[in-house]
């Protein structure tokens, strides 16, 4: 793809440098938050086929459209949306992106009430919403690569410990069975080693993909198996303490550590879904890490 040259690469330079003092520095700060606007209804594993559209009109964009699963959009100020801006070229092409001011006429934002009883995720609906050119990331058509520089950042977040099981000490855990009379029992013990383990791999891995990254190197495909490892460990937790609390776990009593590991428990199966499920997050480890044959596809 040639390269902006001469007045375009000025422009192009231009436009880089109000975003960064207008959104991503004020990010960086904490002052405003921000949300990736991605799957669809129609488009969640399948990225490259949503429908939002973005139609060109002078020096602004009109975006139409719907997104689903979107983290943290009833408090963000900015949303990150790919949208398709030529729906005559093939589905990874023709999609561009930008950043859309939350607040702006035309965004509604609806929860998606989970059985945790809170509302992690939303629905958010784009009626005519006015986007200038200046808020646009990258070349017009040229959406999937921002979208997959933003998916392997993503990943790195999350599997890096932000989330879930993946920043905790297995301490309370062994406490939790020494309280409840079974740190002796051998199916109780025996979880407790699997899940430290397990955790103990995978935040080991994640520090070797960190150090890329303070390196100056772009995450990769295998920032995948860190997002795939903190499900997987969040599976593992929630059953270990299934087997230690027993009904005390569906039941508030009021017992010390007991009814509030019920949120984490019904929350894993959302941050299975988030980022990527377990199931994509296996075909790119296959295919882009270990170098296996591609999945077979009907289209």
């Amino acid at each position: 793809m040639p390269q902006p040259e001469g007045t375009e690469l000025e422009e192009v330079r231009a436009r880089r440098a109000r975003l960064r003092e207008k959104y991503l520095r004020p990010l960086w700060r904490g002052e405003i938050i921000g949300c990736q606007l991605f799957s669809e209804p129609v488009a969640g594993s399948d990225l490259a086929g949503i429908q939002t559209k973005a139609e060109r009109d002078g020096d602004e964009w009109i975006i139409t459209g719907q997104k689903v699963w979107t983290s943290g959009a009833q408090y963000s100020d900015v949303g990150e949306i790919i949208t398709r801006t030529s729906p005559d070229k093939p589905k990874h092409k023709g999609l561009s992106m930008f950043l859309v001011d939350m607040h702006a006429p035309g965004v509604e934002v609806r929860p998606l009430r989970q059985m945790t009883g809170g509302a992690s995720f939303n629905e958010v609906f784009f009626e005519e919403v006015r986007v200038h050119d200046s808020h646009r990331l990258g070349d017009v058509d040229e959406g999937w690569t921002v979208a997959l520089t933003t998916l392997m950042n993503e990943r790195a977040a999350i599997g890096g410990g932000g989330a879930g099981v993946g920043s905790m000490s297995m301490t309370r855990f062994i406490e939790m069975a020494r309280h409840f009379g079974l740190s002796q029992d051998p199916l109780v013990r025996q979880g407790l080693a699997e899940a430290y383990i397990n955790t103990a791999v995978a935040r080991y891995t994640n520090m070797r993909a960190v150090a890329k990254i303070r390196a100056g190197q772009l995450p990769g495909p295998e920032m995948s198996i860190g997002k795939l490892a903190l499900t997987q460990n969040m599976m593992r937790v929630g059953q270990l303490i299934g087997e230690i609390l027993g009904p005390r776990l569906v039941a508030d009593t009021g017992e010390w550590g007991t009814y509030a590991f019920s949120e984490m428990v019904l929350g894993t199966p959302g941050m299975r879904v988030a980022g990527g499920t377990d199931e994509v997050m296996r075909n790119i480890v296959g295919e882009r890490v270990l170098g296996l044959p591609k999945e077979p596809r009907t289209s």
